[in-house]
């Protein structure tokens, strides 16, 4: 019997894809706190997630390697966030003490989708292996 990995895994392969790369525009926030002019970006992880997973439901497969991976593309749900604090004078919207609150928040959830999706592998293997 064929074990289907994407029922075995769920959405945790997406969420974690989603989190690592709200963890890097959270992290170009962070980095241009001083660059006059820039605005914070923020990511709709929600809507993200929806779109991974109808993704993964589509049933799209890559039949040669030089295709390219649509299920890889997860740049939609990126936007500039609003501002929580007044403009600085120099156009500039990140609250870097937000920012890090988020990365924080979100480096958590991270782990929390690697624990569950470390979870469903071992129970996998157990299955596979019959609990030895």
């Amino acid at each position: 019997m064929a074990i289907s990995f994407e029922k075995a895994f769920g959405i945790y392969p997406q969420s974690l894809q989603i989190r690592a790369q709200r963890a890097e525009l959270i992290a170009g926030n962070i980095a241009n706190a001083d660059t006059p002019g820039y605005k914070a970006k923020g990511m709709d992880f929600k809507a993200a997630l929806e779109q991974a997973s109808s993704k993964q439901q589509t049933g799209m497969t890559r039949t040669n390697e030089k295709h390219f991976d649509v299920r890889m593309e997860l740049n939609n749900g990126v936007g500039f966030r609003v501002p929580d604090q007044a403009d600085t004078g120099d156009g500039n919207s990140v609250d870097v003490q937000v920012e890090r609150n988020l990365y924080l928040e979100n480096s958590m959830q991270y782990q929390a989708s690697l624990q569950f999706l470390n979870g469903s592998i071992k129970g996998l293997r157990k299955a596979i292996t019959g609990g030895q």
